[in-house]
Order: C-alpha cells, then structure tokens, then sequence
C-alpha cells in the first residue's frame, strides 16, 4: 500500500473503537481527514456520534460529511480523540503541529479520556526529530521570543535552523487562534521531556509540537496491514 492507503487503513480501523453516543476530538492533517470522511459514511448510516473539532479546516470537512459537531466549551469531556502525528516515538510521545494545530490539538486530546493516534509506517522512528518541531508563539515580540526559544533549546543540545513558518505566497503562516509557529530543526531531541518543560517557560510560546503521555494507542497503517501500539 502507498502512504495514502496506509493512512486509510489506519483511520479505518480507528472506527472500532466509536461507539454509538460517544463525544469525539476530530483531529487535524491528511491521515485525521481520512477519519473523519469515514466517520461521516458511519453518521449518514445512522452512528449517534458528536464532535469536537480541532480546526476550522477539519470543522468544514465534518461538517461537509455531516457530522454533529459542538465546540469544547459545550462537551468539555470527551470520550475518544482519534488524531495523526508527524512522529511517533516507541514510548509513544509525539511530535504533531505540522498542520498548524498543535494548540487545539493539545487541548482536545487532553480534554479526552483517551487518545488515539491514527498513522502510516514512516510516521515511525526511533528518537524524535527529524520532522522540525512546532512551536507556537504570539505575534507580539516574536523576535524576542524566538531568541529565547533558541536559548531553551541550546541549553540541552545543538539546535538547527529556527524558521518562522511562511506560507506558500511568502507570507506568515497564522494559526486559527491568530499566532505564528516556529519549526524548529533538532535533528534529533536527545530528551523530549525536558525540552517540552524548557519550551512551556518561554513567556510568548503558546504552546509546542510536543504530545507526551497523551497517546493511549497508535494505529499505524503498513505495507504488511495494520498494527496497533498501545502505551504501557
């Protein structure tokens, strides 16, 4: 199976685990979109379902396939957020944000009794890094608050290249809730968890790509099937 199809696979078999009447997170990103496409062939044959989106696009698209949709502030418990990532680690931390969502993303998963990730085989690796981290911080003094999120960063390891992220016309690529993101190029984080404490000091970082103890299971879609990962 190409990438897309493992990515289907995987998001299919995240269906097993709806339940009639559960309050769900809809996550964000190419693998999340299969889910929620399927979700909505599952409401439209009559599954009782409702759900939290984590975007304005992954709002559009439920609300495209028809699924009842009600915000945090409504159903500030949920049942289930089934979500991608663009790295998963063996112990199941994550690095997500590459679709520019990472805050809401963070605050729907944690709003949940569990989380599940949906991915395809090359979202797998053994340390985290390689894909950029996310880090979101607030327009006002973004130069300052960059410097210090270099700063945070050096004080555990060499740091790469920190690069506000642009759009495709050249312009500041900006969240749904009105900041702009760093990606921040490690390479390899030698401790994930120290580096989420030293990010979370930096006044101005709203938040960072960082998923730790939030993923109760991974569903990767491979060449070979479909396999599930469950956090011990």
């Amino acid at each position: 199976m190409n990438a897309e199809l493992q990515k289907r696979a995987a998001a299919a078999k995240a269906l097993d685990f709806v339940r009639p009447g559960m309050r769900l997170g809809l996550g964000t990103g190419s693998t999340a979109r299969h889910f929620v496409e399927l979700l909505g062939e599952r409401v439209r044959n009559g599954l009782d379902v409702i759900g939290v989106p984590t975007s304005e696009a992954t709002r559009d698209d439920a609300q495209q396939w028809g699924i009842p949709l009600a915000t945090l502030d409504e159903l500030p418990e949920l049942d289930v957020t089934v979500d991608g990532a663009d790295e998963i680690a063996p112990d199941l931390t994550l690095i997500k944000g590459g679709g520019g969502a990472l805050l809401r993303e963070k605050i729907v998963a944690a709003a949940s009794a569990r989380m599940i990730v949906i991915a395809d085989e090359s979202k797998c690796v053994p340390v985290l890094g390689r894909f950029p981290l996310p880090v979101e911080i607030a327009p006002f003094g973004a130069g300052a608050t960059l410097r210090a999120v270099r700063t945070a960063i050096d004080g555990l390891q060499t740091a790469g290249p920190l690069d506000f992220r642009k759009r495709r016309d050249g312009h500041a690529f900006v969240t749904d809730g009105g900041h702009w993101i760093v990606d921040a190029a490690l390479g390899r984080i030698e401790d994930p968890a120290a580096l989420a404490r030293a990010l979370a000091g930096v006044p101005g970082v709203m938040e960072h790509g960082l998923f730790i103890g939030l993923a109760a299971m991974v569903i990767v879609g491979g060449p070979d099937g479909v396999r599930t990962i469950e956090r011990r």
